[in-house]
């Protein structure tokens, strides 16, 4: 596995485990909130990762194959809706938060990332190693 491929990975991993550790100390507790604002950065900086690092080389790769561009192409509307979903997110509640809709939109949060990274992860990652 290529390091840029693992370091992706330990990424993901570090931001779905302080995600669930929120879900484990309460969304709507003090300490959740607190932890919820610490993985903004994490994220932002894998997200800056992956259009600087990963993106780049797989769009060169799919100048010569038609199934790889159509696959970056979904990614991307993906992504336009994963990072539009956690910068509204973090925007509205920067300043903590209380009550249902939090937890709610929390959640479509919460399943937004866990899916982009289940499908990096499956259907990406292989192709960029692959170079």
């Amino acid at each position: 596995m290529s390091a840029l491929i693992e370091e992706l990975k330990k990424e993901h991993s570090k931001i779905v485990a302080t995600l669930n550790e929120v879900k484990k100390l309460g969304i709507l507790s003090k300490e959740g909130q607190a932890k919820l604002l610490s993985v903004k950065e994490s994220l932002l900086a894998h997200f800056r990762k992956e259009d600087e690092q990963l993106y780049p080389a797989l769009k060169k790769r799919a100048e010569h194959n038609k199934d790889l561009k159509n696959t970056l192409d979904l990614f991307a509307m993906d992504m336009e809706n994963v990072s539009k979903v956690a910068l509204e997110f973090y925007d509205k509640y920067s300043e903590g938060a209380l009550g249902e809709e939090f937890a709610r939109e929390f959640e479509k949060l919460f399943a937004a990332i866990n899916s982009r990274i289940r499908h990096e992860e499956e259907a990406l990652y292989d192709e960029y190693e692959y170079e």
